[in-house]
């Protein structure tokens, strides 16, 4: 059965599902074992997608699945079949929710929680709009620990909606799940509650189940009978995550997110030779080196542990570690309960996933300049993840809340020095990294104790100071973060000086406006927006220092950049070598009407300047 369309679906005989189910297990599996992508999620979701779609009239009745993750079968059965293959990579479908990508994607979704405010809403708009369709929300017990969920329930309980909420309860996040929620699921699928929707139908939900979730035709038939109710219904599904392929199933949190491998010999160890530490492991071996040190740390995290590097840490030091569940804005105002009374704690968390914890940050940690360091991780592009997953506009945002330290470090030397001094600060500090290898070390080792980066504790760096790379004529790049290896290379090609500013705030002031002095062209590069972002804190200086200087501010373009390989991402964007030349060269092309006319700035002839920018960029034929 080559089924990917809900109408051919839905004209089975029920006893034909169960095959169906099968076939798109294994599919899934072979499918993304090729390709790479989430793959336990989906297997454990396959009986519940088949059983949706056949009982409900899609894309009329709206499906909202939640994050993104468990929708893979969702997407074979909407007309995405044959595309699976393409999963994540360019050009291909995206591994998330998206409204323009099918009819059948009723809302769009990345982040974690958000399925039953979103299907509330659509069932709202259905009743007063007059059109007939059901709003289902699809919703695992990891997003349930999110603040957003119980919000959209007390108000749909309230509302008294026609609205189902389908809890997908696996007992796991991306790790295994944490709290009292988690606690009194588990006892419900034991058997160990009398009433075991007491919660749900206090909120106004007419609860049903637990019910075996790898039952298709029984699911079939609850769903049908559910379908003719009224009002808010909430079925709670018992699934298990990695459903039908031993290993996934034995190891939930390896499968989680795979890179391709072969199901026969499952997930191997790479063979490569000391490949380089990503800044996330950076991250996570420096606290657990730090905290021999310093015994006033703690970590916390969202949700989190494996992809913010905190596993080590979280075995060998538990007492200091905190993963409070998918519950953003709360990790961060728990940071500043902790701060309050003399501890420091360290905000693990993704770029984009802040967003969501921005007024904590403002107004809990900020306003009262408690000493809360966020390491921020996924800082610019993030590759196959995409546009609802990439960090390109944390330092827009974290560059405008007063009393923060803004670090962006260029390796992992730098990072480790920048850990050490957001500890140290007595303020709000963010140190914002990349999805990337971290290369040893790009500049000089200034403020860091030499020897084997290992086996060594950086010192603090000085806050708010950059320092030179490379001294050349013409052009300066200003590097903030992760561009700093390919500015070097540019650098060589057009004779251009090249300042690591290691701070985005404060600014190292003193320097920008000497080398401001003494080049025609200012050139910022960050991987972030161009609005409001780094590039931006320096024209502003300028502009209050009353110092004209001719500035090119180059980072991310307004737009949301789409799925694919990091470096295809950071090609798209113009970022990388090519990229960067080419936006530079244009910029120099128009200067001669706007740089020449033989006035001085700082001591030196503007025409002279010019001429070196020009110099540099005709000397390799590249202008």
């Amino acid at each position: 059965m080559k089924i990917d369309d809900p109408a051919a679906l839905r004209a089975l005989a029920i006893g034909e599902l169960p095959a169906l189910a099968t076939q798109l297990r294994d599919e899934l599996l072979g499918s993304v074992a090729a390709s790479g992508g989430h793959l336990a999620s989906g297997l454990g979701t396959v009986e519940l997608a088949v059983a949706l779609h056949y009982v409900y009239d899609t894309p009329r009745d709206a499906l909202v699945w939640d994050v993104g993750h468990q929708a893979y079968p969702h997407k074979m059965l909407t007309g995405r079949r044959e595309k699976l293959s393409t999963i994540r990579r360019r050009g291909g479908i995206s591994g998330f929710l998206k409204r323009d990508e099918s009819p059948h994607d009723a809302f769009g979704a990345g982040h974690s929680s958000t399925s039953i405010s979103a299907a509330l809403g659509i069932a709202v708009a259905n009743r007063r709009l007059g059109i007939t369709g059901k709003a289902i929300a699809i919703i695992g017990d990891g997003a349930l620990t999110a603040g957003l969920a119980y919000e959209a329930l007390h108000h749909a309980g309230g509302l008294g909606e026609d609205l189902v909420v389908v809890l997908n309860d696996n007992g796991m996040s991306i790790s295994e799940n944490v709290g009292a929620l988690a606690r009194h699921l588990g006892n419900i699928a034991a058997e160990r509650i009398a009433t075991p929707g007491a919660l749900f139908e206090a909120l106004g939900f007419e609860y049903s189940g637990p019910v075996d979730g790898h039952d298709v035709t029984g699911l079939v038939e609850q769903m049908q009978r559910l379908k003719a109710r009224r009002g808010p219904q909430l079925l709670h599904v018992l699934t298990r995550k990695g459903a039908g392929y031993e290993r996934a199933e034995q190891e939930p949190i390896k499968y989680h997110g795979v890179t391709p491998f072969d199901p026969a010999q499952g997930l191997v160890g790479t063979s490569a030779v000391n490949p380089a530490p990503t800044y996330t492991q950076v991250f996570g071996d420096w606290l657990c080196e730090m905290a021999h040190h310093d015994p006033k740390f703690v970590v916390i995290t969202p949700a989190m542990r494996e992809g913010s590097g905190l596993v080590r840490f979280a075995r060998e030091f538990p007492d200091r570690y905190f993963d409070v569940g998918i519950a953003e804005q709360h990790a961060v105002t728990f940071a500043a309960g902790l701060a309050t009374r003399g501890l420091k704690p360290i905000v693990a968390i993704y770029s984009t996933f802040l967003q969501r914890a921005f007024d904590q940050m403002v107004h809990d940690v900020c306003l009262q300049n408690l000493p809360v360091l966020f390491a921020i991780d996924r800082g610019g592009l993030v590759g196959p993840d995409g546009a609802t997953h990439n960090g390109g506009l944390d330092l827009t945002y974290l560059r405008c809340v007063p009393g923060m330290t803004v670090m962006t470090p260029s390796d992992a030397q730098q990072l480790r020095a920048m850990l050490r001094t957001g500890l140290e600060l007595v303020g709000p500090a963010a140190i914002r990294y990349p999805r990337c290898a971290a290369h040893a070390a790009l500049t000089p080792a200034r403020g860091i104790e030499s020897g084997d980066l290992s086996a060594t504790l950086p010192a603090a760096l000085p806050v708010g100071r950059a320092q030179w790379c490379r001294r050349g004529s013409g052009i300066a790049l200003l590097v903030f973060g992760t561009l700093l290896d390919t500015a070097n290379q540019l650098a060589e090609s057009i004779d251009a000086s090249v300042i690591d500013m290691r701070f985005v705030k404060p600014l190292d002031e003193e320097l920008l406006l000497d080398v401001a002095k003494q080049h025609a062209m200012l050139v910022t590069l960050e991987e972030n927006v161009i609005a409001g972002g780094a590039g931006s804190a320096v024209m502003e200086c300028l502009a209050r220092a009353g110092r004209e200087a001719m500035v090119l501010p180059l980072g991310l373009p307004d737009a949301n950049l789409e799925h694919g390989t990091r470096e295809e991402c950071l090609r798209e964007a113009g970022l990388d070598l090519q990229g960067l030349f080419d936006s530079i060269a244009r910029h120099a092309a128009a200067m001669p009407s706007i740089a020449r006319g033989g006035q001085k700035r700082g001591g030196l002839d503007s025409n002279m300047m010019f001429n070196g920018v020009t110099r540099s960029l005709t000397r390799f034929k590249l202008f």
